[in-house]
């Protein structure tokens, strides 16, 4: 029994442990491989809480260490991407980079609220970190990979964009907009629109975009929510 009260808390460290090398990466400008371990992270974050839910073994310390893993992964390490990018322009004031990490402290208030938040349970209220952390990992290795076919830098202006966006993701993180969840009752199409179109249009963006449309992705899901919403 006592080993399979430790099995969904050392799946929640795997999780922050591939949030700390996706940090490594991202200050290595590794955008990438950066990427990839948030994506790893959002494996582990999947599974230690249906194991916990499979084994009946939840805790309240297993709460408390998922929110950690959670804003290590979700939080830091896209915060830490989106500060790399910034600090690989010529910028004149040295302190814009760090503006970057404004990401993390917010994130870390989105889940502080979700933990208690009652009315997140079969959807959520503002935008969920993993869904935050794969749009900025996605975004900046697609800005990253035009540098591929340019002789210089990018252009300046994606430095605007990238700052202007940064409070736009803190502001949906702590936001009371209602965001619908991949969670399904049953697998009729009534009461499932939303998911199905959702994610039947997931699937061209993913294939014609390839690993930057997992940021149209995010836009798209904010967008759908946002409408839905208005609509109810």
């Amino acid at each position: 029994m006592s080993i399979k009260k430790h099995i969904p808390n050392t799946i929640t460290c795997c999780n922050l442990v591939s949030g700390c090398i996706a940090t490594y990466y991202a200050f290595q400008s590794q955008y990438t491989m950066a990427l990839l371990f948030i994506v790893i992270g959002a494996v582990f974050d999947f599974f230690d809480g249906m194991t916990a839910r499979l084994l009946h073994v939840s805790s309240p310390i297993g709460k408390e260490l998922d929110s950690l893993a959670d804003d290590i992964t979700f939080g830091f390490a896209p915060a830490a991407i989106v500060f790399s990018f910034l600090n690989s322009f010529h910028i004149h004031l040295p302190f814009v980079p760090f503006l970057a990490f404004i990401i993390a402290a917010f994130s870390a208030l989105r889940l502080a609220k979700f933990n208690l938040d009652e009315r997140q349970a079969l959807g959520f209220i503002g935008l969920p970190t993993p869904a935050n952390a794969l749009f900025w990992g996605s975004l900046i290795c697609s800005l990253n990979w035009m540098t591929l076919f340019e002789p210089y830098q990018l252009p300046d202006y994606w430095l605007y964009v990238v700052l202007a966006l940064i409070p736009v993701s803190c502001y949906l993180l702590v936001s009371e907009i209602p965001m619908f969840a991949l969670k399904f009752k049953t697998w009729g199409w009534k009461g499932n629109e939303v998911k199905y179109i959702f994610l039947l249009t997931c699937i061209p963006m993913l294939i014609l975009l390839g690993i930057s449309g997992l940021a149209a992705v995010i836009a798209w899901y904010v967008v759908l929510s946002v409408v839905t919403g208005y609509r109810k």
